[in-house]
């Protein structure tokens, strides 16, 4: 298998989305499979759009996700500088070399003039592009207009016969009639490149073997495959991906349960559910969902991706993460569990939190959580100095609804069982409930939806008798009678 070189090259825009980063995902696993590369540039030569402290949190992403770099802009390597506006005079020099033989030419058209020429274009119901008015000026006065220092972009001249093929990965042979484009800017007046330029030089520079991108970029393949042969440089392997969509079609967005990969971090995923289900978000092997890195890095190839646009499934990566809990050795999800608590546990709970105590109750909660911030609404009430009371409406439901009284004196009864339960443990606790219930007139299910209640303040909880053991007999038994108080008043 040879080698591949294959790089991730975000524009400092933004945090990077689950769509952007998917394709970095997939860039860095087959660059891992195959024994090769794997290289960060940024792609910043669109200045006005740039944010910042944008490149730093792009490479927290990649490093929280476990995507480790060979070459970039923080720890360079043999074809640096990794950023692009730190080599314009490649590009420069590149289209020098175009307009040289023939294939570039200075443009010094308006912006209102190209307003104009789109605003008839679009009246006469035609393609909109540049028609090329600028192309026929002779080279010795675009020479001296240039001397001037008239404003002007650089645009390619496109050759108005014949067609050009692209070879896709994925979809083979794409060819288009080579009339159907128009001559677009490769220099922009500032001095910058666009992405039509800064593409083969970089890519060709850096010798980059595949080029892996949205299919958004399809379209203007055959622009770039016209400057590799204009420039006379080897066309890389393309592979263009579709897009991610929402749920039902459309644009994903973050009401769909998409966010900045930092925001799941922060969300309590984790960064090995996170890949493998951006992995398996257009690609598989077999009905197998769950794979582990290596596993991942032995299987994957850009050629088995799928042609058909993914659906962005929430619930699966929920679930996934999910599985992925569970699979943790115990006392690294308590320690996981600890450090989420710390984050969003009110201030009075005195930190750090005693570790034990997590790891007492982590076999209770580890099925019952998708992602580590859902730990909190189930064990707050361990924590707190008095469990909160519900809302009497909460205790006076099906056998109990109108029956306050009723209730009240189950709950009472429960509160004098348990004073009298020795040791104070689970298998003890359960029994004098049980032992209760099977004396009383109300249904086991009804009396421990109250005690769960009165003893958790909420109706769903750890397993509940495990529960009141660790919340202490005192705790336990007041939270209890304060309850029946409150359903008597």
């Amino acid at each position: 298998m040879t080698p591949a070189r294959v790089r991730y090259a975000p524009s400092p825009t933004g945090d990077p989305h689950v769509g952007n980063i998917r394709t970095a995902v997939w860039t860095w696993l087959y660059a891992r499979h195959t024994g090769g590369q794997f290289l960060v540039r940024l792609e910043d030569t669109d200045q006005a759009r740039a944010v910042e402290g944008s490149l730093e949190r792009i490479l927290d992403s990649l490093r929280w996700l476990g995507l480790d770099w060979d070459e970039g802009p923080d720890i360079g390597g043999p074809y640096e500088p990794y950023v692009q506006s730190e080599r314009l005079p490649l590009y420069q020099a590149a289209a020098a070399r175009l307009i040289e033989q023939g294939n570039a030419y200075p443009c010094f058209c308006s912006s209102e003039e190209l307003d104009a020429l789109r605003t008839r274009q679009q009246k006469e119901k035609r393609p909109t592009g540049y028609e090329g008015k600028c192309r026929t000026i002779a080279p010795a006065e675009a020479r001296a207009r240039l001397d001037t220092g008239e404003p002007h972009v650089i645009r390619f001249a496109t050759p108005r016969e014949g067609t050009t093929t692209v070879v896709d990965l994925l979809r083979g042979d794409v060819t288009v009639e080579n009339r159907t484009l128009d001559d677009f800017v490769i220099l922009k007046s500032d001095g910058f490149p666009t992405y039509h330029l800064a593409h083969p030089v970089d890519d060709t520079a850096m010798a980059i073997t595949h080029v892996t991108r949205g299919d958004e970029w399809l379209p203007s393949a055959p622009r770039h495959a016209l400057l590799f042969d204009a420039l006379g440089y080897a066309r890389p392997t393309y592979v263009h991906t579709p897009i991610i969509l929402a749920p039902g079609g459309g644009k994903l967005s973050k009401r769909h349960g998409a966010k900045f990969v930092l925001e799941y971090a922060e969300e309590g995923y984790l960064a090995d559910a996170l890949l493998n289900f951006l992995c398996i978000t257009g690609w598989g092997h077999g009905d197998d969902t769950v794979f582990t890195r290596e596993r991942l890095i032995e299987l994957f190839d850009l050629a088995d991706l799928s042609l058909n646009p993914a659906t962005f499934d929430v619930d699966k990566l929920n679930w996934l993460n999910g599985v992925y809990l569970r699979d943790m050795p115990e006392r690294d999800l308590a320690e996981l569990l600890a450090r989420r608590l710390e984050l969003s546990l009110p201030p009075e709970v005195l930190r750090p939190l005693d570790r034990a105590f997590v790891e007492a109750f982590t076999p209770l909660v580890r099925e019952r959580i998708q992602v580590l911030s859902d730990v909190t609404a189930l064990v707050d009430f361990f924590y707190l100095d008095e469990v909160p009371t519900p809302p009497r409406e909460e205790f006076l439901q099906k056998r109990f609804k109108d029956d306050a009284p009723g209730a009240a004196s189950a709950i009472e009864s429960v509160a004098d069982a348990l004073e009298a339960v020795t040791p104070w443990e689970t298998p003890a606790i359960e029994a004098s409930m049980r032992a209760l219930a099977e004396t009383s007139s109300v249904k086991v299910g009804d009396l421990f939806t109250l005690v769960r209640l009165a003893v958790t303040g909420k109706r769903i909880s750890p397993p509940l008798f495990e529960s009141i053991e660790l919340l202490g007999d005192t705790k336990a038994v007041d939270s209890l009678r304060r309850a029946a108080s409150m359903l008597r008043a």
